[in-house]
C-alpha cells in the first residue's frame, strides 16, 4: 500500500454554534485529515505531539483506524494543545474564544522512519517552520507535497511561509485566505498569482459553495452538497484535504484530471463532517454511506445539454 505522512494538530476543541456546544472533545487538523485518509486503502502515520492529559481511547479510535502514531509524541506532564470557538449564524464566520498552545509551543516533529519515504505529504495547518522540518527529514522526495495554511501564518509568519510554499505542489486555503496571500480580489487573478509562488495546483475552498481547483489556465469546482443538517463546521476543511489527500495516495494518479476526482472525494467526506460536533460524524461514518453519497454528487453535478 502507498503511504500518507500526515503532520498537523491533535487537539482538544470545545465548539460552540447556533445548534449547541460542547465541552472539550477531540479535534486537530491532523485528527480530522487522519480519520477522512482512512476510508481509502492506504498505510498513513501522523507527526504530532499531545500531553499526558489526552486520553488513551483517543489514541486507540486513530489505531484502530490503521493510522500509525509512532510519531504522535507524548508529553509527560504536559497539557494538550487547545481551542475554543464561537460560530455565528451563518456558521461562515467564527469567533476565536481561546487558544492554548500547551506542548504545540515547544513542537519538533520527528517523522518515523518507515515513513521517511512516504508517497504524499499532507502538511496540515501549523507554524510554516515545523511543515518545512518535516520536508527537511523525508530521505526521497515525495510524489506530492500538499500544504493547508491560514491567515494567522499570513499575518506573523509570512517569509517563512512563503519559503514552504515554494516546495509544495498543491496548497489548499479559503476565498479570504486566498485573497489576503495574493493581494487579489478574484479568486482567478488570486490562484494566478499563488501559482508563481510555486504550487503546480490551487485548491480554494468556499465552505457551504464547493471548491474550485486551478492548474495553468484550467479551472474545476466542486459544488457543496445541500444538506438538511448542518451543526458544526470544525475540521471540515481538514476532512476535505483528508479526503483529497487519501484518495491521491490511494490513486498513484498526480494529474490534473485525477485531482478533479479527488477535489469530489474531499468534499464528499466534508459533507458528513458537519452534520455532527467535532469528529463524531466522522467517527460512525461507514464506507456505504460515502459511496451513496458520491452517487449524489455525481447526480447532482452531471446533466446534458444541447449545443
Amino acid at each position: 500500500m502507498n503511504k500518507l505522512l500526515i503532520v498537523g494538530t491533535v487537539a482538544f476543541d470545545a465548539i460552540e454554534t447556533p445548534f449547541g456546544k460542547t465541552d472539550k472533545i477531540l479535534g486537530g487538523a491532523a485528527t480530522y485529515i487522519g480519520l477522512s485518509a482512512s476510508f481509502f486503502n492506504l498505510q498513513s502515520a501522523i507527526v504530532s505531539v499531545v500531553g499526558d492529559d489526552f486520553p488513551q481511547e483517543h489514541l486507540d479510535l486513530l489505531t484502530s483506524r490503521n493510522i500509525d502514531i509512532s510519531g504522535l509524541e507524548i508529553v509527560k506532564g504536559g497539557k494538550t494543545f487547545f481551542w475554543s470557538g464561537l460560530y455565528h449564524n451563518d456558521l461562515n464566520s467564527r469567533d476565536t474564544l481561546a487558544t492554548e498552545l500547551n506542548v504545540l509551543a515547544d513542537f519538533q516533529p520527528k517523522v518515523p522512519q518507515n515513513f521517511k519515504d512516504a508517497d504524499v505529504v499532507m502538511l496540515g495547518n501549523l507554524h510554516p517552520l515545523v511543515q518545512s522540518s518535516v520536508l527537511d527529514q523525508m530521505e526521497s522526495k515525495p510524489k506530492l507535497v500538499v500544504l493547508d495554511t491560514m491567515n494567522f501564518w499570513m499575518d506573523c509568519a509570512l517569509p517563512e511561509l512563503l519559503d514552504v510554499i515554494r516546495r509544495v505542489d498543491v496548497i489548499t486555503i479559503n476565498d479570504e485566505e486566498a485573497r489576503q496571500l495574493s493581494g487579489e480580489y478574484s479568486l482567478v487573478k488570486a490562484a494566478a498569482k499563488i501559482h508563481t509562488l510555486g504550487p503546480k495546483y490551487v485548491v480554494i475552498k468556499k465552505g457551504e459553495h464547493g471548491a474550485l481547483l486551478f492548474h495553468d489556465k484550467e479551472v474545476f469546482f466542486a459544488p457543496a452538497l445541500p444538506l438538511e443538517d448542518v451543526f458544526d463546521p470544525t475540521g471540515a476543511g481538514d476532512t476535505f484535504a483528508g479526503g483529497f489527500a487519501g484518495f491521491i495516495t490511494q490513486s498513484e494518479n498526480i494529474s490534473y484530471e485525477n485531482m478533479k476526482n479527488a477535489v469530489i472525494y474531499g468534499s464528499n467526506l466534508a459533507s458528513f463532517c458537519v452534520e455532527k460536533f467535532g469528529t463524531e460524524r466522522m467517527v460512525a461514518l461507514d464506507k456505504n454511506e460515502v459511496v451513496a453519497r458520491l452517487k449524489q454528487f455525481k447526480s447532482l453535478t452531471q446533466f446534458d445539454i444541447e449545443l
